[in-house]
């Protein structure tokens, strides 16, 4: 089924939790429902897939579009969280494929990350920049706390569940985000690693952000494919191998994410910050 909706829309079917990720995680579902979603920032990666899942409402939005056509840094990631909150989405998952910096973190590792780190050079990454958006409503300039860019409780849910299924996550670690959609030369892998970060990648940024912006709760769930190039000698990542390790690993990953879903608090049961993040703020435009 194919629904379309604006952003401001209630008749779409309504979902608590977002997972932003592969575009072959909602076909495990029995009953999925496809939503059009319009925003002002423009169209997100690709429709919204609505369905049930461990007794919740969730929406799946594959983040490099269902054809996987969208580098890292075209995509429009201020639309995806725009659209998931539009929808009634108030908790994120956000798996990723990442690099690891340090030589235990090898090919299968799973890291549910507390800290991150921005080398991203070209994307938006902000809604209070004052822009004046299609619909007349101007963002005013906002500064929020980015302190702990992740949710402790969703946290806390991935890891749980990744030690349910026998996978012994690691329980933190800063995940450094680079643009893309190159790899990193050797120097600048080393350098990373050299800083006492876990794990590189292309896609965990600005998403976490932006979900705060939107008092959303953001959990990364980060999938080590590959030593990245200062940790290993040869002829360094290739895309192939990021794939194949990927694609061994997703049947797992699958399994955590769902569990973790079904653990997660009811969307009115929230006590973290990051629900109350925007609250009292003048933000100068009106949240979906």
């Amino acid at each position: 089924m194919v629904e379309t909706s604006s952003a401001q829309a209630t008749t779409a079917p309504q979902a608590e939790i977002g997972v932003i990720g592969g575009s072959g995680f909602y076909s495990f579902l029995d009953d999925v429902t496809e939503i059009t979603v319009e925003t002002p920032y423009g169209p997100p990666s690709d429709s919204l897939f609505v369905g049930d899942l461990a007794g919740r409402p969730v929406a799946f939005l594959p983040r490099h579009g269902r054809e996987h056509h969208l580098p890292p840094h075209r995509i429009n990631y201020r639309a995806n969280l725009w659209a998931l909150r539009s929808v009634g989405v108030r908790q994120v998952l956000g798996p990723c494929a990442v690099g690891g910096l340090r030589p235990e973190y090898g090919p299968g590792t799973l890291l549910v990350p507390d800290q991150l780190v921005d080398r991203t050079k070209a994307r938006a990454q902000t809604y209070y920049d004052g822009e004046l958006l299609p619909d007349g409503q101007q963002p005013n300039v906002v500064h929020l706390s980015f302190a702990d860019p992740y949710c402790p409780v969703g946290r806390a849910a991935a890891v749980a569940a990744a030690r349910g299924r026998d996978w012994e996550p690691v329980d933190g670690g800063t995940l450094v985000v680079v643009e893309g959609p190159r790899f990193s030369t050797r120097a600048e892998s080393r350098w990373h690693a050299a800083q006492g970060w876990s794990v590189v990648g292309m896609t965990g940024h600005p998403e976490a952000v932006l979900a705060r912006e939107l008092g959303l709760c953001y959990t990364s769930l980060t999938l080590v494919t590959d030593l990245d190039a200062g940790t290993e000698s040869g002829e360094g990542v290739s895309h192939e191998e990021v794939l194949k390790v990927f694609a061994s690993n997703v049947g797992r990953l699958r399994d955590v994410l769902f569990d973790a879903v079904g653990t997660l608090p009811a969307t009115e049961a929230r006590d973290c910050l990051c629900a109350t993040a925007v609250d009292g703020m003048e933000l100068g435009i009106e949240l979906p």
